[in-house]
């Protein structure tokens, strides 16, 4: 199984989820992931849609048990 979902075909480039290529049948390879920069411009939308700083947001972190 692939750690990554999303495959891109060697020969053609076509994305897929599968480790086959259903266009020309060669092998896909771990599409590379997206780039992360600290000036990201739209990282508060992302803040924003997913309501960081609330105490509900809070409460979804994990935390540690005393043993850790």
């Amino acid at each position: 199984m692939a750690r990554q979902l999303i495959q891109k075909c060697k020969i053609c480039g076509v994305y897929s989820y599968k480790l086959e290529c259903p266009k020309c049948g060669g092998t896909s390879q771990a599409a590379a992931p997206l780039k992360w920069t600290p000036e990201d411009s739209q990282a508060h939308r992302r803040r924003k849609l997913n309501d960081v700083g609330s105490d509900a947001w809070n409460e979804s972190l994990p935390s540690l048990t005393e043993e850790e």
